[in-house]
């Protein structure tokens, strides 16, 4: 194999064979590629883009790059879900158990935050002592015996796209969709699923602003896994306004908590996580339809089991025992609260979610450099929907700082993210479509 050989064929808009594509990674993975070498070919990506065919196969090869864990015996249907990130978005913490109690055995691999948008893991760290990185012998235990175990990438899992998302960060090849795919995926595959789900978010507090760009995206993650052997479907989701009443890692955990309590019933979150549960039970047979899966879904959460599920869940993997019963004991909270007011009577009409998202970011909620520390402390909660009817003066949110400055900086700029209006919105469904 020669690299430049490869590189000079995408770059003049040729097909790669699967042998090439996997020679190229399984060098890569190798070090036997430079810097130089890997970046010339994800830019021949972004420009000549590539075909079904050769998506799959980069898929593959970077999934092979590492480990690929297998979980026959487990007597279970092995499913997950992905989401492109959105801010509010804590579907995963709560989804995770659901299914989980309704029969499905839940490895699944998740993220850090990135950009505007919040991580799952940040969130989970909130926890003290949860580990995200497991050694594979004990996920392995906790996804049995619990069911569901919510961690992030190991060493050994897709290699190969840790060193070239690395590559295409610093070179403007990030907006590519068979990159895009290829990483996602290899992830998800190397994990062992049976079936997978895939959340692809649309609006101005998603990566994918257009219906157009999501579709396109969630098109060659429904073909490509399928094409991988992986029975997959996606549901494109709203995200013109925070998912959650609450942005910040540990707020967020609360949510989660009162959700699985059954406190957040009747909202946008509830009929996200719902939809996707039942979505996630019939793709993996363990539900002969919607209505079933959702009715069994309602069950997991009113009998408390989903509730167990998750405490079991964090205490395996490290956290507090009671963690559940006592998260005020062990949720570290900002020091600093103050309310942010309606600018005007009317109703709550928009939302610039994406500003929303990088408020969260400026009060040390997320990252603006890969190794900055985060305070899971701070954030933003009792977020008004969308539709809200409210008077001049009346709180539509509460920001969570570290200091009276910061509290009083955030909470002027949330009030103008908001646009206020006479007459109330039409609203737009949670879930906008489903692909697969």
């Amino acid at each position: 194999m020669i690299p430049q050989e490869i590189i000079r064929s995408k770059r003049d808009g040729k097909a790669l064979s699967a042998e090439e594509i996997s020679s190229f990674i399984v060098a890569l993975t190798k070090d036997e590629i430079t810097e130089g070498q890997a970046a010339a070919f994800a830019m021949a990506v972004f420009f000549r883009g590539m075909s079904r065919d050769e998506t799959v196969a980069l898929t593959l090869a970077m999934r092979d790059s590492g480990t690929v864990l297998n979980w026959g015996g487990l007597g279970r249907p092995v499913a997950d879900k992905h989401s492109t990130g959105g801010v509010g978005d804590n579907v995963s913490l709560m989804l995770a158990p659901i299914v989980a109690a309704c029969g499905l055995a839940v490895p699944m691999i998740s993220g850090r935050g990135l950009g505007h948008t919040g991580g799952t893991l940040d969130k989970l760290q909130s926890i003290p002592g949860y580990n995200v990185v497991p050694d594979e012998t004990l996920f392995r235990k906790v996804v049995d015996e619990v069911g569901c175990a919510i961690i992030g990438q190991t060493a050994d899992l897709a290699p190969a796209d840790r060193r070239l998302y690395a590559i295409r960060d610093v070179t403007a090849t990030v907006e590519s969709v068979p990159l895009i795919t290829a990483s996602i995926l290899s992830k998800k595959l190397a994990a062992g699923l049976d079936s997978l789900l895939l959340d692809v978010k649309v609006g101005n507090g998603a990566f994918m602003e257009s219906p157009e760009e999501a579709e396109t995206l969630a098109r060659s993650l429904v073909e490509v896994a399928n094409g991988a052997g992986v029975k997959t479907a996606a549901l494109l989701t709203d995200m013109n306004e925070p998912l959650a009443d609450a942005a910040g890692n540990a707020l967020e955990v609360i949510n989660c908590l009162d959700f699985l309590a059954g406190l957040k019933t009747g909202t946008r979150l509830e009929a996200a996580v719902l939809t996707e549960a039942a979505e996630m039970l019939v793709q993996a047979g363990v539900a002969s339809d919607l209505a079933e899966a959702g009715q069994n879904a309602r069950l997991a959460l009113s009998s408390g089991e989903a509730m167990e599920r998750f405490a079991r869940m964090v205490h395996a993997l490290g956290g507090p025992a009671d963690f559940c019963e006592r998260p005020d004991a062990y949720l570290q909270r900002a020091p600093v609260r103050l309310r942010v007011p309606a600018l005007r009577d009317g109703y709550l009409a928009a939302c610039d979610t994406h500003a929303l998202g990088l408020a969260v970011v400026e009060l040390g909620g997320g990252r603006k450099r890969a190794a900055d520390p985060i305070d899971h402390s701070v954030g933003i909660n009792g977020l008004l929907p969308l539709g809200t009817q409210v008077s001049e003066g009346e709180p539509i949110a509460l920001v969570h700082a570290k200091t009276e400055e910061d509290a009083e900086r955030i909470a002027r700029d949330v009030a103008r993210f908001y646009t206020i209006a006479d007459a109330p919105p039409e609203m737009s469904p949670v879930v906008i479509k489903r692909i697969g």
